[in-house]
């Protein structure tokens, strides 16, 4: 998952934590700044249970008060969102006609990425414990397909399988990271101007822009060594990582 799903994460989850006046991200250093009133220990433990490898740097007093609101942030996690869920539909669709999981699974990364902004998008108003039901169900359905596509993997890493299409798995791919990189540029072009040094290191360091290479680079060693194996290894690795984020999204129910 990229880093702004991993900030919609900690904000979902710290949601309804009583004394959180604004929360501070700086991707580019993985700090938050979390500005409250009243003990730690339960944001601590919030952001510790999402395994993100988060953990207390220092606490100090403050009187700041004011905090800037981003009033088209939520146009922008519409934005993201539909183009998620897009590439979902292009990914898994061409991935099935071109035999190739590696799209399959960057297709159900995709989706990861839609149900953190979905939700958190989800029933503005409605209650939390609404929203962490969906969260479950989301979470839930994200495993279950990325099993299907393990007992995929197998089955065709032992069986007799045509060749996947590699020039649709590279030209798809190219088009899904060009994807990557406007979302990551239109979430953070929503910081403030300071803090827009971080586009390009975010765009060169998300998991989804490293997915999408990886799955080119299956395509070309596809067609070099006339072998399904890389596509079927990229397409493995990327489930692993898929249902680490429906973990992460489960973890939101608690």
């Amino acid at each position: 998952m990229d880093c702004p799903s991993e900030e919609n994460l900690i904000r979902m989850k710290l949601e309804g934590i009583s004394g959180i006046a604004n929360l501070d991200f700086d991707i580019a250093n993985r700090k938050l700044t979390v500005f409250h009133s009243g003990i730690t220990d339960q944001i601590e433990k919030s952001i510790i249970e999402l395994n993100l490898g988060g953990k207390k740097i220092s606490t100090e007093q403050t009187n700041q008060t004011n905090f800037k609101e981003n009033t088209n942030q939520k146009k922008l996690l519409w934005t993201v969102l539909g183009i998620n869920f897009t590439f979902f539909i292009i990914e898994m669709t061409t991935g099935i006609i071109s035999k190739s999981m590696g799209l399959v699974a960057d297709s159900l990364d995709m989706l990861a990425d839609s149900f953190v902004y979905g939700i958190s998008l989800f029933a503005v108003g409605e209650t939390l414990i609404k929203k962490k039901r969906t969260a479950k169900i989301a979470g839930y359905f994200q495993i279950a397909l990325a099993i299907i596509g393990f007992v995929e993997v197998l089955r065709r890493f032992f069986g007799a399988e045509k060749l996947p299409n590699f020039s649709t798995m590279i030209i798809v791919s190219i088009f899904a990271l060009v994807a990557n990189g406007i979302c990551l540029y239109l979430l953070q072009k929503s910081k403030s101007r300071e803090e827009a040094h971080m586009k390009a290191s975010m765009i060169f360091t998300s998991n989804d822009v490293i997915i999408n290479l990886g799955v080119i680079t299956a395509g070309i060693l596809v067609n070099w060594l006339k072998s399904n194996k890389p596509d079927l290894i990229i397409g493995t690795i990327v489930f692993v990582l898929v249902i680490q984020g429906a973990i992460r999204i489960l973890k939101l129910g608690k």
